[in-house]
């Protein structure tokens, strides 16, 4: 009897895990998707990588364009109010 509760338990541990050549296989399986899935992030980062040097570029260029025109502003509401101090002071 002892030895047949032996047999139940060898045959329960086999139902429960692969065989040995069917693990490996598994494994090899899981590791092949892990490398696609690897190199796709490394495709995807490199993609994402260049645009957002790119719309960094953009921002800097926008930027400037922005800074003059707000020195631009400046400016001419500098002058218009030194000329009206400058119209008031001389009447």
């Amino acid at each position: 009897m002892g030895a047949r509760n032996l047999n139940l338990e060898e045959e329960a541990v086999q139902d429960t895990y692969p065989p040995k050549d069917k693990a490996m296989e598994a494994a090899l399986n899981a590791l092949e998707q892990i490398a696609r899935h690897e190199q796709e992030c490394g495709r995807r980062w490199g993609d994402a990588h260049g645009e957002m040097k790119l719309i960094r570029e953009q921002l800097r260029h926008h930027a400037s364009r922005w800074e003059r025109l707000a020195w631009m502003v400046i400016g001419t509401m500098t002058a218009g109010v030194l000329a009206v101090i400058a119209q008031s002071i001389t009447r």
